[in-house]
Formats: C-alpha cells, structure tokens, sequence
C-alpha cells in the first residue's frame, strides 16, 4: 500500500511540474494572488505566515547550507538560459535573414539552396513573371545566384585547420534585392574579376578575410577588397560575381537559386501561381521568410533538447543537494517544530513553511542564474554550421525576458521538490520522537 501510494505521489509531481512548466505569467500570478489570500486570510494560513517568519529569520545561522543551494540552482539556470540563449540568438538572425516581399526560386523538391541546380532557361523564365518588382531602367530585380563550400583557414588555428564558409555568387542586382547589405568598409567588386567582398561575421571567424589580402578559392587566387554588414545571416557570407564563382567551380550557366524583389507582400500569391502554371519550369517558390525561418527550425529545436537535456542532469543534482540540505534543517529544527506542533499547530502550517523557505532560497538561485547568464551571454558572438547551408553561421546569443522567466519557473520548480520530501517529513513526525531526537 505504502509502494502504490509513493508511486501515485511522483505521478502526482510529475504532473504539477509539467503544468508549472508551461504555465503562463498570469497563470502564476494568478496563482500567487490565491495563496497570498489564503495565508491572510484563514487560519492556517497564518500559522503558516509565523513559522515562516520564523524558519527565514533563521536562514542567517545557516548561512553556508543555504549556499548549498542558492550556488546550485544559480548554476543549472545560468547553462540553461546560456544554451537556450544560444537557439533564439541562431533562431533570430535567420528569421531577420528573410521578408514577406522577396522570394525565392529554386529547383523542384529541394530542400536548401545548395541542393537547388536551375538551368540557363529557367533562370531566364523566372524574374519575367507578374509581381516582381521594376527598377528605374525596368529592369526585374531579380538576383540569380550561386552557393557554392569553401574551405579556409580559422582564425585562431594553424593553417591546417580549416572550416567552411558559404561563398555566395551574386548578380548585381543583389543589392536591390537586399537593400540592408551595405558595405562598411572597402569597396564592392568589380563584375567579371576575381574579387570578393566578405561579411562581418565571416570577417571574424575566418583568417585572411581583410580588404587587400589575396586568399585561394576553387584552386583560384583571389582578392578581397571590402567587408559589408546586413545584421542577418548573410553576415557568415563570403560574396563574388555570380558568373566567375560559376566558371571557377566548373557550374556553366547554371543557378542554385533566384532571389526576386515582389511590388509588395500581396503579389507573393500571383507570383507563385504564374511560375507553378508554368511547364517549362519545375521549381519551389518561397517568401525568403519562410525558407529562412524553415532552415532554422532543425538546429533550434537540437539546441533546446541539448540545453533541456543539460538543465535536466543539473538540476537533478541541484535537488539532491536541495534535499540534502533541507533535510539536514529540519532535523536541526526538530525540537523547534515538535513545540509548535505540541502547542496546536498542524502539519500543513509546518509543510508550507518548509517549502516557502526552500522556494525562496531558489528563487534567489533562479535570479542569481539569470543575471549571470544576461551578463556573460546576452550579445556574446558564437558560430555554428547552419542547416541548410555549406558553411559556419555567425550569431549573437540573445537571454530574452522570456528565457529569463523559463529560468525562474526551472528554479522554483527544483526549490519545490527539494522543499517537499523534507517537509512532509516534518509535518509527519511525530512530537515525542522528535523531542527525542536532539
């Protein structure tokens, strides 16, 4: 009876913890503004309130325990808030890659720009359908383009040690297309040469990579002349003329992919419906923000199940040192709770005080966690292999409220099972035993 009923309790706080998990903030508000009442305004309720006070004014003379706790919960919120931190910053700087306004075209059934090969004729075809939009000579601004791996030397490394970077083959319509690039520092390259312009974030993870210096691409020498900035994940790029990265890579007239500037979002729709009524063309067509925002959705979800993952060995660890703790003061305190229990105070009155001071000892963890993760983490330049891409993604990793929040819920979640076990163990002892004890 005593097994049946210990697995119907882990069942039970396996269940709140999944509630309390994805509750919202109203939620809990909602649920702080009730138990407040209810220690106000009942009777139990404010036994409960006094052995509080009382446990809490305690806390100083316990000094080095509630460290225990406080430094762990501190830790498994700080990794985790730093790991998810990592999946919206990468999450984040695809989805800014994109807009409802452009589009892009690539090959039937494929799934990113470097699967995608279109023909000389399909490259033709596409910037004539409806919707896109014109510039001052009437010319489509559409950008066919070229995606192609590079492998250069990382900064930091010996010159064996190489990494992949995206070199991406650009009309020179490009600008038109993605009027945020804008080069910050040299100049763009000139059509039909062997010039590369580089951005920020590949600036700083690759070697070489500074107007001036000559680098090896494609069994080519080339030069780079400029560093330009777009804030998305073209910053990870390295940039050519689309017909010489053809030619040095043996690609002829061929495509991976076109990029088309639409009159606006509306046209999207037209757009699509003329090139998919079109039989000479077997293509995809994507607003460039779904196509971005699909290419992160992998990595993003990898990143939060290993920072899940993570979180959840820490805080297991976290417990036990919550529960080792906890159990150490109750049983310091246990003539202090066999009095008030002696003089008429139930066992409930003694639970929620336990946990309310275990609960608070976490919260000031979570708070602690989540400070030290904003301040070492929130901005902080990291890299990774994108998906869907040949070539590292540079991102900054982004601690938003919301991450913030998640870390408080993870660490009054671990201060609530820590505080549980020892609390029912007060509240369940008995009065002559534990006079006995001390």
């Amino acid at each position: 009876m005593k097994v049946l009923t210990n697995i119907l309790l882990l069942l039970l706080i396996a269940a709140v913890l999944a509630v309390w998990i994805v509750l919202p903030w109203y939620g809990v508000v909602a649920l702080l503004v009730v138990f407040a009442a209810w220690m106000a305004f009942t009777r139990r309720g404010r036994q409960a309130a006094s052995v509080t006070t009382v446990g809490i004014s305690t806390l100083g003379q316990r000094l080095g325990s509630s460290a225990v706790i406080v430094i762990g919960i501190a830790g498994v919120v700080g990794v985790l808030v730093a790991l998810l931190a990592m999946g919206d910053g990468y999450a984040e700087t695809l989805r800014k890659t994109g807009s409802a306004d452009t589009a892009i075209v690539m090959r039937g059934s494929s799934a990113s720009e470097v699967m995608s090969v279109l023909d000389h004729d399909s490259v033709v075809l596409i910037p004539q359908a409806p919707g896109v939009a014109r510039d001052a000579k009437d010319q489509p601004i559409a950008s066919p383009e070229i995606v192609v791996a590079a492998n250069l030397p990382l900064k930091g490394g010996s010159a064996d040690d190489e990494g992949s970077v995206q070199l991406r083959g650009v009309s020179e319509q490009a600008w038109a297309v993605r009027p945020n690039v804008k080069i910050v520092e040299g100049r763009n390259f000139q059509p039909g040469m062997r010039e590369l312009i580089v951005g920020k974030g590949a600036a700083r993870e690759f070697a070489g990579l500074v107007p001036g210096h000559t680098i090896r691409l494609g069994n080519q020498q080339w030069t780079v002349v400029g560093v330009f900035s777009s804030g998305d994940a073209m910053d990870s790029e390295v940039w050519g003329d689309a017909s010489v990265v053809a030619d040095t890579y043996r690609r002829g007239s061929s495509r991976t992919s076109v990029m088309v500037r639409l009159t606006n979002a509306q046209a999207y729709d037209g757009f699509k419906a003329a090139l998919e009524a079109n039989p000479q063309l077997k293509i995809d067509v994507s607003t460039t923000l779904d196509y971005f925002s699909k290419q992160s959705e992998g990595m993003t979800k990898v990143i939060r199940v290993i920072g899940i993952t993570v979180g959840l060995i820490m805080a297991i660890g976290a417990m036990f040192g919550a529960l080792n703790t906890m159990f150490a003061a109750v049983a310091a305190r246990a003539r202090e709770i066999a009095t008030l229990r002696a003089i008429g105070f139930p066992g409930l009155p003694v639970v929620v005080a336990v946990m309310l001071e275990t609960m608070l000892l976490a919260l000031i963890g979570g708070v602690l966690g989540g400070v030290l993760a904003w301040l070492l983490f929130n901005g902080y330049s990291a890299s990774t292999l994108a998906a869907g891409t040949v070539g590292k993604l540079s991102f900054e990793l982004k601690v938003s409220p919301e991450l913030m929040w998640t870390g408080l819920k993870w660490a009054l979640a671990i201060g609530f099972i820590g505080g549980l076990f020892p609390a029912m163990r007060a509240a369940r002892l008995p009065v002559t035993t534990a006079l006995r004890e001390l």
